[in-house]
């Protein structure tokens, strides 16, 4: 057996003995890519944007939240939201949509705000290599029950310290006249928690499969975009505008709930998109971001 050979069956017997160690995780500011995330627990998140197809999983690698990489499960990774979520995922050019269980941080590469696995990325008909304009929702319900019971999900108690007391004389009283005294109840010990209950807090949370259902519904392509920022002041809008050659500034509501957007683009494709991004990023824009208007 050749070295090579050995190293490969080393690490298939390797991958066969790892068990997933699935843990809730939110996580701290961190940079990919040249750009900061800021994770947050999130169960209304809504967003469109540029998604790609997730390189193929290295044996025995672990996500973000301890669960073991699987090409072939319809799992996705993203910046910000909590591990697990449950998202739905739209494919705005032929209309497929999927659930995928976001397990994992990333894409690394900007303008990206998902990445797939290659069966979600089948599923979704969507092509590696290639940046595809999706939606995405997070299922509160259901990303509430994947969390359920998995370590990290519920706050760790916060020790306290009792004060010492001191000793407390008692003395019994003779009732007052004309009142009677209630018998003495016996204080019963409290029942000791079920050998089933025990059993059943120290199980291994089990990470339920997605069905690969895909839901079919019309393509709706949009327009790609660089949001450079959103401002309830006109002035702050016309300020960045200002620093950037070709930004445009659109007002949504009025009166009070007015909301200043400034954007670069339409853009023909994606590499147009990126390139703009770039720039914005360059000019200390830290917050934009490609949508699909």
């Amino acid at each position: 057996m050749t070295r090579g050979v050995f190293l490969v069956a080393a690490l298939l017997a390797l991958a066969g003995c790892v068990q997933p160690q699935p843990r809730y995780v939110v996580g701290e500011p961190y940079r990919l890519g040249g750009v900061w995330s800021y994770p947050k627990e999130d169960f209304a998140l809504v967003e469109t944007g540029l998604a790609e197809v997730l390189p193929a999983s290295v044996l025995g690698g672990q996500t973000a939240n301890g669960e073991v990489l699987n090409a072939q499960s319809l799992t996705a990774a993203h910046r910000s939201v909590q591990l697990p979520a449950v998202i739905r995922v739209t494919n705005l050019e032929n209309g497929n949509s999927i659930l995928l269980r976001v397990n994992d941080r990333g894409p690394e590469k900007r303008g990206r705000i998902l990445g797939v696995s290659q069966r979600a990325a089948t599923l979704l008909g969507m092509a590696p290599g290639r940046a595809t304009q999706i939606t995405l929702s997070v299922d509160a319900e259901r990303s509430r029950a994947a969390m359920a019971g998995l370590p990290g999900a519920e706050p760790a108690p916060i020790a306290i310290a009792a004060a010492p007391r001191a000793a407390v004389a008692r003395e019994d009283l003779a009732p007052l006249p004309g009142a009677r005294e209630a018998p003495r109840r016996a204080t019963q010990p409290l029942p000791s928690a079920s050998p089933g209950l025990e059993a059943q807090a120290q199980a291994r949370p089990v990470i339920e499969a997605l069905p690969e259902t895909v839901t079919q519904g019309p393509a709706q392509p949009g327009l790609l975009v660089v949001e450079v920022g959103q401002f309830f002041r006109a002035d702050a809008a016309q300020a960045l505008a200002a620093r950037l050659p070709g930004a445009r500034i659109s007002q949504q509501g009025r009166g009070r709930n007015a909301l200043f957007r400034v954007t670069l683009g339409p853009f023909a494709d994606a590499a147009a998109a990126d390139l703009a991004l770039e720039r914005t990023l360059a000019a200390g824009v830290s917050g934009a971001k490609i949508i699909i208007d």
